[in-house]
Order: structure tokens, then C-alpha cells, then sequence
């Protein structure tokens, strides 16, 4: 029940019980002394009203239905309308809209009015005229949020920024309290730098732009980044109209990557690339700058369209090739660490942006070939002898090997032709390996120097890198500093005794080790191989001997000078298939020449043929020319 409403009724009640108190004395004096007797009201006018009404003429009575009528406002549902403070309870504020009856508003809807007192306009929304319970259903948050988006949709045509209030977190991004209307505000909107602490803006008032809203919902999307991002654009404009080759600007390091440092210039990002760090070698830019470091940088290249910055650090010091120290010249001797390594030598950083190359034929005396990515390890320190200087073109030379005497100079005294000596393998080449006897001094031993006996596709397959390897010293070349080594050559050749024992048709057990594409060796006896040709390995079922099989082997040809055996297994039978036959023939000669005297005996004995003796000679002679058809 309206309070206005209560307050009504209760002075209707009141004027309703004080007027019988009142009318028998009104009665009194205008009745007549005596009453007649008659039945009640049987002569009662009913058309004479004896009250004090006062009586209207009909355009009166129009003119003050109409006046009346416009004592009551006429109102919509969804109306936005002010009204006004005219009671207040603890739970509702009454207002008076200037309809029929009040409305009732949530005290709810006033927890940002604090000093909400009667008297006081606000403004609400009509939401129905009439509830189920005949009442006037008011709302000012629903009048507000109506407002609200009125605003929201014209800063949106506008782009205004407007100030709002992070109400609380949301999947995805933060909610925004903008006129007392809730807004969206993406988490990849907050701001320019990645954001994942949604909770340290909650409760904080912030400047945004409207960028995006949706009609039909009523929903609205919110972004500060948009404000951040327009004011860096215009430090980025004002920045690249001032903006010069050499100019010295102050940046802060705001990214690090393989290939550079990305620099804040106050709106304006540039690079810092590694290469212009530092004058020497880095191999991350996090080696000398750091995240959030300030730094002087000068501008060395600019791109108004693109928008690009090349910046500078090693560039605003001196280059480390103008300031050599004094004596440094060509025979000192330097100290240095690797800073990159080639297959053709090394480079060594005597300081900071200066490097000297020592070249693999500088590393060592010995005229082996040395891999200098072997020799050498990143960041390892050498001294060095400064064997070129050319500062005009900013080169160096450097040589490890200078440090130190040259062995060759004592090389026949100390390591003569024919004396042995252990030495280390260094290296190995199809061809052959390399072994060092001392730094310095080293030779090779050829791949037909390793063995009298076995034949190796590969050094490898003889020894290894690492490995200590007696040899002989077979030859010296001061000259070109070369020294032919031999490990075969500390025994004697044990081909001269084996040539009778491998004598050519002799027949030795033999395994196959390893087949090749022309064929396959075989391990004989005393250490020896010998090869079989592919067509010689067929067995008598007519399948190929497979390798670790066993079997026996005919020598076909023995090489003393080559160390070469070739032998055959297929020669094995086909010998025997030849004997067999010859044999056979034999056999079939010599029944024939003893059927050709048997013939000639009967017919030295018959005189005179009979029928039954021509019968019998007749078998004779078949047989004879059976046996020469034999022999052919």
C-alpha cells in the first residue's frame, strides 16, 4: 500500500466520523415542532439536496474535469521519467512521479547515492504501471543502464575516452563498471605488453575507449590498450620528425632475442642488432644488455614508411683498431681466445672487436693435415707469434707454431731412415694414417704398409684414431717436410716361404669372410686371405657360397709381388667332371680295340659263311660301331 495512499484514507475515515456527530443537530433546527404521523420517508423528495453543495453550470464543470485530469501524469511502461524523494523506509525509497500512486524503489539501487534524503530528484525507469498487486513498479538501475548505453553508443560514434571502474575478473579478460553499465574488457586489451595478472587491476578507475558494441544485446566491449597504443603514436610521429642519423637517444631494453635487443625510445621501439652491441664477438645479446636496462644508443638507419630504427651501441666508442696498443707489432707474441672456428684455422680475439687468424698451416711443424675444429675449442686461450699486421685493412695473422723451435731443423739425427719408434694416429684417410711421432713430427703410414698379409678397404678397419701404432721410418723428405712411415716392414715379408705352399692347383680348406660386388675373401691359413671371384664361389646345387660358410679352394694364381691369391671352388668340380669323363673314354677306347680283335680272329677261322655265322657277325659289327660312336 502506498504510503500517500494510507495517509488519504486515513483523514477520509476521520472527516466520515465526526459528520454523524454533527448532522441531529442540523436535523433539530430545521425540522418542524411536530412531526406528522406517517411511515418514514413516504413524502421524502429525493431530488432536493438540503446540503451546502455549491452547484456548477455545465462549462464550469468541463473546465475543472479537464483541470483535474491534468493533476495526473500519463504514463508508459519503459518511460524514463523524474521523480521525486517524498519518504524513505530501510529497505525502499518512495518516490512521487506525479501518477495516481507512488512507486517503490530497492534502497539497493542507491548504494552509490550515500546522502539520499527526501526532497532529492532522481531519475527512473516505468517498468510496469500496475504490478500484479496494483502497484507502480519504478526502477533506477534499469533508468540508468537505459542512459548508460544511450552514452556508451555516442562516445562509440564519437571515439571520446571515458572513465570507467574494473569491477571484478572474467574468463578471458575484466569486467567495467562505464556510467553504471557493466562492459567487457579483454585481457589482450588491458594493455601493449602481454598481461597474466588479472587480479592487480580489480577495483582500479582507468581511462578506455568504446571499440566495440553490440545492438541487439546491449553489450559493449572496452579497450585501454587503444588509448596506450594512439599515445605512442603520437611519440612515434613526433619522435621520427626529429629524428637523425647519429643522433644519440636514451632507450630502454624492452626484448631480447638471438638476433638483437629491442629498444623503447620513449613511443618508438627500435633494434639494436648484435652485430652493433659490441666490437667483439657475442654470441647473445644478453651477454652485455639486459631487460629494463637504459641505454645510449645512436640512430645509424631510419625508415619513415616502415617505421623501422636501426640503433647503434659499439658505435659510440671508438673502433678497437684505431687504438692498438703501441707495441703491438709484427713478432709479438699475443694472447687470445677463439672466438670462431673454419675448417681453414681460427680466429683469436687479442681484445675486444680485434681478431688475428691462425691458418691450420700455422698450428703445427708437421706437414700432416691438421682439422683446426679438432685443434681448436671455443673460448680456449693460445699464445701466439703476430706473424702480419695490416691495420689499414684491419688484418692479422697468427701463428702457434713460431712459439717454438722447428723439429724438422734436427729431423735426420733424431728420427734417421730405418730406426723405430711408437708413435700416436692422429688422423686417418682411405689412403691411408697419419701417425705423430712428436709435435711437430709425424708421417704417414700407406693403407699397403699396415699388413704383409691382410688387404683392408679402410685404415679404420686396422686401427683407430687415438691409438698407439708402432713404426719404422722408411723415408725422409726434409724438403717438404714429409716422412713415409711403415708397420708392415718390423717383420719380413712372409709371401717368398708361402709361394710353394700356395703353389697354383693345390687345394687349402678356406671360410668366407666377406663378400664384395666382384666377389668375396676367403681366410686361409697362416693369417692369409685370398680372393674368389663371383663366378668361381658356384657350389655343385648351383647356389653361391654365403658368408662364414666353409669349403675347399683351388689356387688359380698366386701374385707374390701384388700379396694377391686367387682362388675357386667351382674349378674343384669342374676338374673332377673333366677327369671323370676322360676316364671314361679311356674305358670305351680300349673295349673297342679288344671287340675289333675278336673279329678279326673268327674271321680268320671261317672259311665258309654260314646263314647262322653271318647272323652272329652282324651282332658283332653293331657292337663295333657302338663302341666307335663311344670314343668320338
Amino acid at each position: 500500500m502506498n504510503f500517500i495512499n494510507k495517509q488519504l484514507n486515513a483523514d477520509a475515515q476521520e472527516t466520515a466520523a465526526a459528520q454523524p456527530a454533527e448532522q441531529p443537530a442540523a436535523a433539530t433546527t430545521n425540522a418542524p415542532e411536530t412531526a406528522p404521523a406517517a411511515t418514514a420517508h413516504d413524502d421524502f423528495d429525493w431530488s432536493i439536496d438540503k446540503r451546502n453543495v455549491s452547484h456548477y453550470a455545465e462549462t464550469d464543470r468541463v473546465k475543472y474535469d479537464k483541470v483535474y485530469d491534468q493533476t495526473f501524469v500519463q504514463i508508459e511502461d519503459g518511460e524514463i521519467i523524474r521523480g521525486l524523494v517524498v519518504a524513505l523506509t530501510k529497505t525502499d525509497v518512495v518516490i512521487n512521479i506525479g501518477f495516481k500512486s507512488d512507486g517503490l524503489v530497492s534502497l539497493n539501487e542507491f548504494r552509490d547515492v550515500p546522502g539520499l534524503k527526501v526532497g532529492d530528484e532522481v531519475e527512473v525507469m516505468v517498468v510496469e504501471k500496475e504490478d500484479r498487486q496494483g502497484n507502480l513498479h519504478l526502477s533506477r538501475k534499469s533508468a540508468r543502464i537505459y542512459r548508460a548505453w544511450e552514452r556508451i553508443v555516442e562516445v562509440h560514434k564519437t571515439g571520446e575516452v571515458i572513465t570507467g571502474t574494473v569491477t571484478s575478473k572474467t574468463k578471458g579478460g575484466l569486467i567495467v563498471d562505464v556510467f553504471g553499465m557493466e562492459t567487457f574488457l579483454p585481457g589482450s586489451q588491458i594493455d601493449v605488453k602481454p598481461v597474466t595478472d588479472y587480479d592487480q587491476f580489480v577495483g582500479k578507475t582507468m581511462e578506455f575507449k568504446v571499440v566495440k558494441i553490440n545492438e541487439t544485446i546491449k553489450n559493449a566491449v572496452v579497450s585501454h590498450k587503444a588509448l596506450i597504443e594512439s599515445d605512442i603514436e603520437a611519440q612515434r610521429a613526433e619522435i621520427m620528425s626529429k629524428l637523425e642519423k647519429g643522433q644519440v637517444l636514451e632507450g630502454v631494453v624492452k626484448n631480447i632475442t638471438d638476433f638483437g635487443a629491442f629498444m623503447d625510445l620513449g613511443g618508438l621501439d627500435g633494434l639494436l642488432y648484435i652485430t652493433d652491441i659490441s666490437w667483439g664477438r657475442i654470441s647473445h645479446p644478453s651477454e652485455v644488455v639486459k631487460l629494463d636496462q637504459k641505454l645510449q644508443v645512436v640512430v645509424l638507419d631510419f625508415d619513415d614508411d616502415k617505421k623501422r630504427i636501426s640503433l647503434g651501441l659499439k658505435q659510440l666508442t671508438p673502433h678497437p683498431w684505431d687504438v692498438l696498443p703501441a707495441g703491438l707489432e709484427e713478432g709479438s707474441v699475443v694472447k687470445g681466445k677463439v672466438v670462431n672456428i673454419e675448417d681453414y684455422g681460427a680466429f683469436l680475439e687479442i681484445q675486444p672487436g680485434v681478431e688475428g687468424l691462425v691458418h691450420v698451416s700455422e698450428i703445427t711443424w708437421a706437414n700432416t693435415p691438421i682439422n683446426a675444429k679438432e685443434f681448436f675449442k671455443l673460448h680456449d686461450e693460445y699464445e701466439a707469434k703476430v706473424v702480419t699486421l695490416d691495420k689499414d685493412s684491419r688484418k692479422m695473422s697468427l701463428s702457434i707454431k713460431q712459439m717454438t723451435q722447428d723439429p724438422w731443423n734436427e729431423i735426420e739425427s733424431k728420427f734417421p731412415e730405418g730406426s723405430k719408434h711408437q708413435g700416436l694416429v692422429k688422423n686417418i684417410t682411405p689412403y691411408g694414417v697419419f701417425v705423430e711421432l712428436e709435435p711437430g713430427i709425424g708421417g704417414m703410414i700407406h693403407i699397403s704398409d699396415l699388413s704383409w698379409l691382410k688387404r683392408f678397404n679402410h685404415p679404420g678397419d686396422y686401427t683407430k684414431v687415438g691409438e698407439k701404432i708402432d713404426i719404422i721410418i722408411l723415408s725422409i723428405d726434409k724438403e717438404n717436410r714429409k716422412l713415409q712411415l711403415g708397420h708392415k716392414q718390423l717383420e719380413e715379408d712372409p709371401w717368398n716361404a708361402l709361394e710353394e705352399t700356395f703353389a697354383v692347383g693345390t687345394l687349402h680348406e678356406g671360410t668366407v669372410v666377406r663378400k664384395e660386388d666382384k666377389g668375396a675373401l676367403v681366410q686361409l691359413t697362416y693369417g692369409l686371405e685370398g680372393f674368389v671371384p663371383n663366378r668361381h664361389l658356384t657350389k655343385e646345387d648351383g647356389k653361391n657360397l654365403q658368408v662364414e660358410e666353409s669349403a675347399q679352394f683351388v689356387v688359380i694364381e698366386f701374385d707374390r709381388n701384388e700379396k694377391r691369391i686367387l682362388l675357386s671352388h667351382t674349378r674343384i668340380r669342374e676338374q673332377q667332371e673333366t677327369e671323370q669323363k676322360e676316364s671314361a673314354k679311356k674305358e670305351a677306347r680300349a673295349e673297342s680295340d679288344s671287340t675289333k680283335k675278336a673279329v678279326k680272329n673268327i674271321q680268320s677261322k671261317v672259311e665258309k659263311a654260314t646263314l647262322g655265322d653271318l647272323g652272329a657277325l652282324a651282332e658283332i659289327k653293331a657292337k663295333l660301331k657302338e663302341g666307335e660312336g663311344d670314343t668320338k
